[in-house]
């Protein structure tokens, strides 16, 4: 079966997007694909390159990032919502004159057409978290 995953929670304010990648994880273990997934309002701050955790604590934008880059995976983060948090590559960072860039190798920013695509190619579209 071929899945969708949305998360739409930063990965510090609750358990939903820790949940998700244990999600994904099963997912592909069990012999599943995923199409995409596509971070969505705060949980764009998974895709972040500047996350950093104590070191008693799991850094799950890193956790994330392994596990896209490992299973080479489509990790789509949504524009609108990463700029305006901040999460921006360097073509955004260029055109908004900013000094550097904070998204993670490994995701692309692109809009919601990328996450109804997916979605009409998928079996099963899953959201974690709620929109903020």
């Amino acid at each position: 079966m071929k899945y969708t995953l949305i998360i739409q929670s930063a990965p510090i304010d609750h358990q939903s997007s820790h949940t998700a990648l244990r999600f994904a994880r099963t997912l592909l273990k069990a012999g599943h694909s995923i199409e995409r997934l596509f971070f969505y309002g705060a949980g764009v701050h998974n895709a972040t390159s500047h996350s950093v955790a104590p070191q008693d604590e799991l850094n799950l934008p890193e956790q994330w990032q392994q596990f896209v880059t490992q299973h080479s995976l489509d990790a789509v983060v949504c524009i609108a919502a990463a700029v305006r948090r901040g999460v921006i590559n360097s073509a955004e960072s260029s055109r908004y004159s900013k000094t550097g860039d904070s998204l993670a190798d490994g995701y692309d920013l692109s809009g919601l057409g990328q996450l109804v695509a997916s979605a009409v190619e998928s079996d099963r579209v899953v959201t974690f978290g709620a929109g903020s």
